[in-house]
């Protein structure tokens, strides 16, 4: 046989034209496909080109030293096995099975590796060579190496277990304390992070798992967003819905660049502290690359949402305030608030009739009561009894019907009153007021009410006769009463709250 021939025929005993099918319908759409795979590919080429120079040397040792020949076709068919494996291996993994699970590199070069062992002595069993005195040999060396790579080894299998269970994966970001990394690269024995200051720190694979550490941004089904926080500090002489409104409206109305819209941004009230109250708005990032830069930029539009609002930022300081308590400035002081009081007062129509004396003592037993926009100020069904007087702010009047609904009934406004029926008689709460949007009110207890009825004891008639005037008044309106109807029901009605009156404030009729 001439030397093409010997070529060939060696050629056809190892598969090699199989083999350049095979890897020619395969090697194209892996490329194409699964660009990351292209380094594997490469190596692959490797081993098929240290096949391909073992064919001339096979063919040449079977016609003149057939003696070796088993060894030689046995590292002939082991190199076209590597490469066709790695190529399989891409295919399988990257290509055919990239929408069901991604497999960690790690984890695919131990099966490859295991395959590629199992093809091995497949191999040299077909070749016919005896291979128990290399497993012997190897169980030792196994030994040998097992206990002088302990640490090395334990890294490995800590590599693989992080890609296996995916506690890791490249491009997330983690934390360990107050330390912000990056995973770029997990390797056989070491993860390589990168930190915000350009420099990549390898660490252990061991160390990884014996540690606890925070992986930033990861939540089951969800976005991959980090909740972030911005604190400021604003001083007490700017109520706390007035801060949070002008924050949260420069929040909703211009998209920031790497905020998230769902879920949207908020400001709370964080802390009170000795001279100012602490605020943060609270947001989730979506790029977790670039906190400090959205962080300074929400910042910056915090300033100007305030500055626009006229509410300015408070820098940390303790001052004190000294002034001189002199009785002129307390006169002064309690003059106002008195006469504020009294023109309170003065606008709830059942007190007209109260002499000025008892319109004084009403007004010093009073109570300033704010309320938060949200709050519920009274309850339907709750034994209260006092009265309430609004100075500022609106209040929604709802009442549960026998369904268990709530329906708006009416508003309240600057100057309104409600809870008379409570004070006067103890009735239980007809409707639930919840504050609108920030709401100041006076508040006169009973026990207030009760000193000046006890001490005039004749003066619960005409508050009697007052408040059934604004009752049947209301009727009339709905019912669309003449003056002639509206008398009968004023009579029965006075007769009757002055009856409760007197029963609730435990006066002798």
């Amino acid at each position: 046989m001439d030397a093409w021939q010997l070529l060939v025929a060696e050629a056809l005993t190892s598969r090699t034209g199989w083999l350049l099918l095979a890897l020619s319908l395969s090697v194209p759409l892996v490329w194409w496909k699964a660009p990351e795979e292209r380094g594997r590919l490469r190596r692959a080429g490797l081993w098929l080109c240290l096949h391909l120079l073992l064919v001339p040397v096979a063919a040449y040792v079977r016609q003149h030293d057939p003696e070796p020949l088993s060894e030689i076709r046995l590292a002939l068919l082991f190199f076209g096995a590597l490469s066709l494996i790695e190529v399989m291996g891409s295919l399988l993994v990257a290509v055919l099975m990239q929408r069901l699970w991604r497999a960690p590199l790690l984890l695919r070069d131990v099966l490859v590796a295991g395959v590629a062992g199992v093809a091995f002595f497949a191999l040299a069993s077909r070749a016919g060579l005896n291979l128990s005195g290399l497993i012997a040999t190897s169980a030792v060396l196994t030994a040998v190496i097992g206990l002088s790579l302990q640490d090395t080894l334990g890294n490995v299998f800590a590599g693989l277990a992080l890609q296996i269970d995916q506690s890791l994966r490249v491009g997330d970001w983690i934390k360990q304390g107050d330390v912000s990394v990056r995973v770029s690269e997990i390797r056989w024995r070491s993860t390589s992070v990168e930190t915000r200051n350009w420099e990549t720190v390898v660490v252990p694979n061991s160390v990884l798992v014996r540690n606890q550490f925070v992986v930033a941004g990861r939540r089951e089904r969800e976005p991959a967003y980090w909740r972030r926080w911005v604190y400021f500090n604003v001083d007490f002489r700017y109520s706390p819905p007035d801060v949070t409104a002008a924050v949260e409206e420069m929040l909703l109305r211009d998209p920031i660049p790497n905020v998230a819209l769902e879920p949207r941004a908020h400001c709370l009230l964080m802390e009170l502290g000795e001279s100012f109250a602490r605020y943060a708005v609270r947001y989730w990032l979506t790029d977790l690359g670039l906190d400090d830069g959205t962080d300074s930029l929400v910042r910056a539009r915090i300033f100007y949402a305030l500055r626009r609002a006229e509410i300015p930022l408070s820098m940390p300081a303790h001052a004190v305030f000294l002034t001189e308590d002199s009785p002129e400035r307390r006169r002064e002081k309690d003059s106002l608030e008195h006469r504020q009081r009294l023109a309170a007062l003065s606008r709830v129509g059942i007190f007209e009739v109260l002499p000025e004396p008892e319109r004084e003592r009403l007004a010093e037993g009073l109570r300033f009561a704010p309320f938060l926009a949200g709050e519920v100020i009274t309850r339907q069904g709750d034994q209260a009894h006092w009265l309430y007087m609004v100075l500022r702010g609106e209040a929604d009047v709802r009442v549960r019907g026998e369904a268990g609904q709530e329906r708006l009934v009416a508003q309240l406004k600057a100057g309104d009153i409600f809870g008379e029926m409570a004070l006067l008689t103890g009735a239980p709460r007809s409707a639930t007021v919840t504050a609108r949007t920030g709401v100041e009110c006076y508040r006169l207890d009973k026990q207030v009410f009760a000193e000046v009825l006890k001490a005039r004891p004749e003066l619960a008639e005409p508050v009697a006769g007052m408040l059934a005037q604004r009752s049947v008044s209301l009727q009339a309106a709905r019912e669309q009463l003449d003056a002639e109807g509206r008398l009968p029901r004023v009579v029965a009605s006075q007769t009757d709250l002055l009856s409760r009156i007197r029963d609730f404030f435990g006066l002798e009729p």
